[in-house]
Formats: structure tokens, C-alpha cells, sequence
């Protein structure tokens, strides 16, 4: 062979051979082949090397720098919630990697499909107690769907792969994968990226039983007084109009839990509000009344249960989960399907007979007379000098039409917002539900303006929680997500001193708080605002904010001592849900 058929056959060889690629540059490849095209994050020494491999990607991947690695995973989970797809948040080692911790568990119990990247000390390392070390996998093993540490990069593209597949399928949840520094940097042959489409031992959606389906078509016909619970299940199942299809048909009345609202449109005329401790009157009442309870995707927190052992105790309980491990853990089913209730559904609704449950329909608007009278109109339509969180919603209402997305804190605000905000379409509400995670607010309005910049973000927090995330606005004014912030400022921890009012002989301990000058806060950040305290401004004030080109902040000083009803108290029976 001639030196020149050598040459041309050996670089014919090297054109064929994997690409030698860096750890670094593996994950940012998998972050390209699934779809990723927003990362929030906050770099650090260890993981520096996929960082600077990042700056290569620029034109590929958007890159939002937090102020606080919690700000980072919070807006991760806003993202997923409005966009429907996976958030991505990137930290480095040690205190970075834990101050993730409290988005992963909040992501965890309220089914948010996150993909968390950290770095890590070098692998010789591990165990020395090095700068920056501690050992993340054990830390968030109770607080992730599934976590790996990969110390040599050729595990890197598989383990991606299974990180994305195991987050956004089945019941969706936080996956976090921990790289060491040297796999960050070691070179490999790659071989290109290949998403995962199964993993041994994990099912991600269990089977359809038909005898189930059937058995639960039966009750349903039978019954006298069905009554449907819905919760986020039906929006992570892309289910929406699927479960429609299946109330209309049979003429259920329906209500939602707090991780349920914006499932179904909320002046759907089969509606009948939001279930659980500051819940619509009517259907917590009538939990205690139906014959047939049909829960669909929601998982029976005690917050919608109250006392167990007075729960539901007539009912037949038909319980749809995609996690088996829901079902009869805390409310017992006489029927349980299994499966995706995208699937479940139309199954369930092909076997329903059309029958006339507006009687039944009735008793639930007629015990909202009773609330509209008791907590609504005074709240939404106060004759009082001072301004309620509800007539600040109310105006929301009108000026946006219902087709904001709304993100919350947690307090009362967002129980008032949870209970009076509209939604005329899915992925609108996003809160924190099962964690009750102060500080989400803000950086979850950033990620959910991310995940749907097409639509208006109302980020409506109170004074307490707006002070735990409030270095958030650096990124608002780095970035320019058009967030509009909504400070509903009792001056007051407010929750917690109306429990104080109530079961503490109004005991106020600490609950008092002094906050700075929200606005000019703001506008240290570049961010217009401003502050009202008269209800003849509000709203020329709530349209300037929503009309605004822009970031926006505006404070509303409301009633210092209102409560929030009504109330199911701790320990006691839906059914004995206080108006007053």
C-alpha cells in the first residue's frame, strides 16, 4: 500500500471514530437531545469545568444565573409546571447542592419533574471531608425520585438518560445526579446519545385492570350522589380534556385540591370550588354526603381529608392514581385503578350511562348561597374602610380576565388566591402545596414566565415570604422576566397569627414583621413599582402593573388582623367546617 493510501485510509478512520468529548461537554449534549432550553443555576468550583464548557454553548442553551441555588430549583419547578416539561437546575458542591434540598422536597411531594445537576469533589476525594465535600446522595435520597453520583464520564450520557425519562414519567418527580470534578474533565470516546425508554424493575405507569374499570363503571352508575375530587394527576396526565369529557358525561359535581386548580376551567358549571382546610364550603360538607366518591389524581392529604376517621365514612371510594403507593394509604378504596388517567378515563367514561345528577348539583350551589353570603361577598366586596387580599384578587379577576398565570407564596395569600383567583386554562396555578415552602414565589413566577413568556405571571406573595427569596429580583433585573409582583402586605406572618388568634388565646408571638421599602427595593433593581393602601386606587394600579412592559412591583396594604375562612381546624371533620 502507498503512503497515500495509508494517509487517506487512516483519516478515513479517524473520521469514523466517536468524538472525544469531556464529561462537561456530555451533559451539556443531553441537556441539547432532550429538549432542554432554559437551565437555572449558580456555579461554583466544583462544578466549574461545566461551566466553562457552557460558555460554548450559549447559542444552544439559555443560562438564568439565580441569586441563591434555592431561587434556582424553585424556578426550575415553576418552569415545569407551566411549560409541561423538565426543569433544570444546576448548583455546585457543599452548600450548594444543599440549599437544594428544600426545592427537592417540595418538587417530591407536589410531582414536579426536576433534573438537578451538582458538582462534587474529585473521586480520590470522596470521604476526606474536603472543601465544599459533603455527601449529597445520602442527603437527598429521601427527597428525590431517583439520585446517582457518576465518578467516570462514559456514564454520563446513560445516566442522563435515565435521569430525564425517570423524572417526567409515570408520577413525575426531582432527580438529582452528582459529578465529580474529574469526570467533568475526563475526555471519552463518545458514542453519541440515546434517550431512555425503560428501566428494568421500574414501571412507570402500572396496567389497566379492565375488571377495575368495570368495577368502578358499576358504583358510578349506581350511584345516587357521585361527587369527583381532582387534583394535579389530571394536568400531569395531560388529561384535562379527558377528565372533562368523563364529568360532563356523567353530571358530577367536581371539585379541586389546591394542586388540582386550573384543571378544569373554574366557572365550568359542574365546579364546585376547591376542597380542604380553607376550602369552598360545599364540597367539603358534602364529602360526608355523597354515596360514590371518585378521586382523580390526588393523593387524600390531610389538609383536604381532616379527621380520617370521620372521612367519607358512607362513601364508596373509586380511587384513579398512576402510584400505586396511593392507594389506600390514607383513605381505603373500594376500588383502585391503577394507571394514567389519560388512559383511565376515556376507559371509565365509555362505560358510563348519561344520567341527571343536577338535583344532586343543586345542594352543592345551594350551601354556596350559604358561603357567598357568609365569607365571599364580604371578603371580595367589603363595605370596610380597609382593603382584604379578596377584593385585590377580585379586581385581578377582572382586569386579567382569568388568562393569568398565577404564582403564589404561601399564607393566607395564598389560600385567598388559591380560593378566588380565575383560570380559564391548565398549567395556571402555581404553588407550593404539600411542602408549604415560603419563599417559593418569586423565583417560581421567574421559572413559570420561562416555561409560558407568551402569557402574563402574577407572582402574589406576602410580606413574609417576599423577604425570603427577595435577592431574587437581581435575576429579574439581569434577565428581564416579565414577572408582575403582587405584595399583599398584612404586616403580619399571617397564618400563623391567625392560628394564634384562634387556637392561642391570641397569644401573637413573633409574628409581628417590619419590611423595608418593598419599592424602592425594587427600583434598586431596576424594577418600577409601587405602593397603595385606598381602595379608590386599585385599580388604576393593578392595570398599570399588568400593562406594564416589563417587571413590576406593586405593594397592597390590607387588613392587618383578617382571617382566612372557611376553616377546617386541625383535628376536627370536613363537615365541620367553620364559616366564621
Amino acid at each position: 500500500m502507498s503512503t497515500l493510501e495509508q494517509t487517506e485510509t487512516k483519516a478515513s478512520k479517524t473520521q469514523a471514530a466517536p468524538a472525544q468529548l469531556s464529561g462537561s461537554q456530555a451533559v451539556l449534549e443531553a441537556m441539547i437531545h432532550e429538549g432542554v432550553d432554559t437551565i437555572f443555576g449558580y456555579p461554583g468550583g466544583a462544578i466549574m469545568p461545566i461551566y466553562d464548557a457552557l460558555y460554548d454553548y450559549n447559542d444552544k442553551l439559555k443560562h438564568i444565573l439565580v441569586r441563591h441555588e434555592q431561587g434556582g430549583i424553585h424556578a426550575a419547578q415553576g418552569y415545569a409546571r407551566t411549560s409541561g416539561r423538565v426543569g433544570v437546575a444546576f448548583a455546585t458542591s457543599g452548600p450548594g447542592a444543599t440549599n437544594l434540598v428544600t426545592g427537592l422536597a417540595d418538587a417530591m411531594i407536589d410531582s414536579n419533574p426536576i433534573v438537578c445537576i451538582t458538582g462534587q469533589v474529585f473521586a480520590s476525594l470522596l470521604g476526606t471531608d474536603a472543601f465544599q465535600e459533603t455527601d449529597v446522595v445520602n442527603i437527598t435520597t429521601p427527597v428525590t425520585k431517583w439520585n446517582y453520583q457518576v465518578t467516570d464520564a462514559t456514564e454520563i450520557p446513560s445516566v442522563l438518560a435515565k435521569a430525564f425519562y425517570i423524572a417526567q414519567t409515570g408520577r413525575p418527580g426531582p432527580v438529582l445526579i452528582d459529578i465529580t470534578k474529574n469526570a467533568q474533565i475526563q475526555l471519552f470516546d463518545y458514542q453519541g446519545y440515546e434517550k431512555c425508554t425503560h428501566v428494568r424493575s421500574y414501571r412507570p405507569a402500572p396496567l389497566v385492570r379492565k375488571e377495575y374499570i368495570e368495577a368502578a363503571a358499576k358504583l358510578i352508575n349506581e350511584a345516587k350522589k357521585p361527587f369527583v375530587l381532582f387534583g394535579q394527576g389530571v394536568i400531569l396526565g395531560r388529561a384535562e380534556q379527558e377528565f372533562k369529557d368523563f364529568i360532563e358525561k356523567g353530571g358530577f359535581p367536581a371539585a379541586a385540591t389546591v394542586m388540582g386548580l386550573s384543571a378544569l376551567e373554574t366557572d365550568h358549571p359542574q365546579h364546585v370550588g376547591m376542597l380542604g382546610m380553607h376550602g369552598n364550603y360545599a364540597p367539603n360538607v358534602m364529602t360526608n354526603e355523597c354515596d360514590v366518591l371518585i378521586a382523580v389524581g390526588m393523593r387524600f392529604d390531610d389538609r383536604v381529608t381532616g379527621r380520617l376517621d370521620k372521612y367519607a365514612k358512607q362513601a364508596k371510594v373509586i380511587h384513579l392514581d398512576i402510584d400505586p403507593a396511593e392507594i389506600d394509604k390514607n383513605v381505603k378504596a373500594t376500588v383502585p385503578v391503577w394507571g394514567d388517567c389519560k388512559e383511565t378515563l376515556p376507559a371509565l367514561t365509555a362505560l358510563l350511562k348519561p344520567l341527571d345528577h343536577s338535583a344532586w348539583l343543586q345542594q352543592f350551589r345551594d350551601l354556596e348561597k350559604e358561603e357567598i353570603k357568609e365569607v365571599i361577598q364580604p371578603e371580595l366586596n367589603p363595605t370596610g374602610e380597609v382593603m382584604t387580599m379578596g377584593e385585590v384578587i377580585r379586581v385581578l379577576n377582572e382586569l386579567s380576565g382569568g388568562n393569568a398565570i398565577i404564582a403564589t407564596d404561601v399564607g393566607q395569600h395564598q389560600m385567598v388566591a388559591c380560593r378566588y383567583a380565575k383560570f380559564n386554562s391548565s398549567k395556571s396555578s402555581v404553588t407550593s402545596g404539600g411542602l408549604g415552602t415560603m419563599g417559593f414565589g418569586l423565583p417560581a413566577a421567574i421559572g413559570a414566565w420561562y416555561g409560558a413568556p407568551h402569557r402574563d405571571v402574577v407572582a402574589i406573595i406576602g410580606d413574609g415570604g417576599f423577604q425570603m427569596t427577595i435577592q431574587e429580583l437581581g435575576t429579574i433585573m439581569q434577565f428581564g422576566a416579565k414577572v408582575k409582583i403582587l405584595i399583599l402586605n398584612n404586616e403580619f406572618l399571617g397564618m400563623v397569627r391567625q392560628w394564634q388568634q384562634l387556637f392561642h388565646d391570641k397569644r401573637y408571638s413573633f409574628v409581628n414583621i417590619t419590611s423595608p421599602d418593598f419599592v424602592a427595593v425594587a427600583k434598586g433593581y431596576y424594577i418600577e413599582g409601587n405602593k397603595i393602601s385606598e381602595r379608590k386606587d386599585l385599580e388604576t394600579a393593578i392595570k398599570t402593573m399588568l400593562d406594564h412592559n416589563g417587571a413590576y412591583l406593586l405593594e397592597v396594604m390590607v387588613g392587618k388582623e383578617n382571617n382566612v375562612f372557611p376553616m377546617v381546624a386541625q383535628g376536627t371533620s370536613v363537615s365541620e367546617i367553620r364559616l366564621k
